[in-house]
């Protein structure tokens, strides 16, 4: 591991408009500045052993092995495997909430791979992909501002999440910003505002963002498990949702909004399956 000044991350998102907490030093970390982690590609062999293993225990939170204080972001090439430390913000890192703007733990190089994480409380802004990245059996405890943010520019760029959970989004879980395609798999979400959200407001906006949705565990409370731009051109397909708590069915599936480029709130243009833009029939939903 190399240790590299931190450069100023270009922020996609209003400025922050109130300094965060600092939260103690991160001497136990040893990190001051921002770490530049680099290893070995996913093997084929090891990567469908911990697919395996997720699929067995869809329902078990990992327990941490320790704890990682973070004051400034970790940016990420290659695969980076965390053994299930839990990283948590500190110090410049320190902010929690809803602040806009606020740097993340982890930011992503294009192709990137983070796997087993945990995210503690704060958790800032959660981690960045830069372009196409795979989040592997990662977990948030408590989605600070949100948990990860989409940021690719090419229509090629593909985001993978595959197995994780989070907890306690008061908004979003995954922002998507960027363009391309977001899969998202056997993921558990509860206590959440939306787990994707194509941005509705961003300066930049992409044509054509595709989400997936497949082997999900959803629940209540929440608003919307995908909210996409229709007037865009996103879609959003649904397969294999299971929602729990919800008997009153106030989780919507999917919401088509009227984005725009302005920063003004999006309008909500419907709810539900439409064929074109929301992509599942009542079959690809089972409520517990």
């Amino acid at each position: 591991m190399t240790v590299q000044p931190e450069r100023p991350i270009r922020r996609h998102r209003r400025s922050l408009t109130r300094r965060r907490a600092v939260i103690g030093g991160a001497a136990a970390f040893g990190l001051l500045g921002t770490a530049i982690v680099t290893t070995t590609m996913l093997s084929s062999a090891g990567a469908a052993s911990t697919s395996a293993a997720a699929s067995a225990a869809a329902s078990a939170w990992p327990k941490a092995t320790g704890t990682k204080p973070v004051s400034s972001t970790l940016k990420v090439t290659g695969t980076y495997d965390g053994k299930y430390q839990r990283f948590q913000g500190s110090g410049p890192l320190g902010g929690s909430g809803q602040d806009e703007g606020q740097d993340p733990v982890f930011q992503l190089a294009d192709g990137a791979v983070l796997k087993n994480v945990i995210l503690g409380t704060p958790a800032a802004d959660g981690i960045h992909c830069l372009g196409s990245c795979t989040l592997q059996n990662v977990w948030w405890e408590d989605v600070g501002e949100d948990a990860a943010t989409f940021k690719g520019k090419s229509a090629s760029s593909v985001y993978t999440v595959y197995g994780g959970g989070a907890r306690h989004a008061s908004d979003k879980v995954f922002q998507f910003n960027g363009a391309g395609k977001l899969v998202v798999t056997k993921f558990q979400v509860s206590d959440f505002g939306k787990l994707v959200r194509t941005c509705g407001n961003c300066k930049t906006q992409y044509k054509n963002r595709q989400v997936i949705v497949n082997d999900v565990d959803v629940t209540a409370p929440g608003n919307s498990i995908v909210g996409i731009n229709a007037n865009y051109g996103d879609t959003a397909a649904l397969r294999n949702v299971r929602i729990s708590g919800d008997a009153g069915k106030k989780i919507k599936p999917c919401t088509r909004f009227q984005g725009n480029n302005t920063g003004a709130e999006p309008k909500v243009l419907g709810t539900g399956p439409d064929g074109t833009h929301c992509r599942y029939t009542a079959a690809d939903l089972t409520y517990k």
